[in-house]
């Protein structure tokens, strides 16, 4: 029985919307410039992945010391990232905004409902509305302030379908796509996983940013994803819950060693 997000949140599977996340987040200008001017994520895209859900099972499954921990953490990191308007030509950016952060815990919202809905079905209401408030954490722990999260599962959704049509992939943005999505270098491994990353990634964008990416898709690419999601809901589910929650664990565990 699922009661909030931490009955669900530490699910492995969620990772398989990862790059899904990350664009749809840097289609934001405001959260695209910054990234693209001051991280190199793109270049190290395990580090950046560790961080972001280190940071998000602190809040969701940690006690005090880990969330003050990965709070300083992401703060030290968003310092450096804001320039006033007009610099380099566009508009000013700023990590600490606290509407691109409400974009950024958006995407991370409804991005793993989406994963989740795919893998174990829809939640009931009650169920969909508790995970619902409960993601609000996940900004409020920075500089989010609570009345800013849209107030239920109906205001969230008129957010994101008003903020889809004015997203805007532009070209730096675009290139920290394909250097994300097509690592010229790194591990044997992680450069063999980038197809299923990629594959996984285009099947879960909506369509117009999938294009804006410049991702091929196909009625073939269509049909194959759909079975690659009903093979997932019906072998994953089945696994060993070490293994579903085996990332939560190790990245609270690596926290408690720093």
């Amino acid at each position: 029985m699922v009661r909030g997000l931490a009955d669900i949140g530490a699910e492995g599977v969620l990772l398989a919307g990862a790059g899904r996340a990350i664009l749809l987040q840097i289609a934001d200008p405001a959260v695209g410039r910054g990234v693209a001017a001051h991280s190199n994520f793109a270049q190290r895209p395990l580090d950046r992945l560790l961080s972001t859900m280190t940071y998000v099972y602190a809040v969701v499954y940690g006690n005090e010391a880990q969330v003050a921990a990965v709070r300083r953490s992401v703060n030290r990191a968003h310092a450096p990232v804001r320039s006033h308007a007009g610099a380099g030509g566009g508009s000013g950016y700023n990590a600490f905004d606290a509407r691109s952060q409400l974009w950024v815990v958006a995407t991370l919202y409804d991005t793993a409902a989406t994963v989740h809905e795919k893998i174990y079905g829809p939640l009931d209401d009650e169920a969909a509305d508790r995970v619902y408030r409960d993601y609000a954490r996940i900004g409020t722990a920075l500089q989010l302030p609570a009345e800013l999260w849209p107030e239920d599962r109906a205001a969230f959704a008129e957010y994101w379908h008003e903020r889809l049509p004015i997203l805007k992939v532009e070209e730096a943005t675009r290139r920290v796509a394909r250097d994300l999505l097509f690592p010229a270098t790194g591990s044997v491994w992680l450069r063999a996983a980038m197809p299923l990353a990629r594959f996984l990634t285009a099947g879960l964008l909506p369509e117009g940013l999938r294009a804006d990416f410049g991702l091929a898709w196909s009625g073939r690419h269509e049909r194959r994803f759909n079975r690659t999601m009903r093979l997932a809901a019906l072998t994953y589910p089945r696994l060993p819950r070490r293994l579903r929650h085996w990332f939560k664990d190790y990245c609270l565990e690596r926290l408690d060693a720093a």
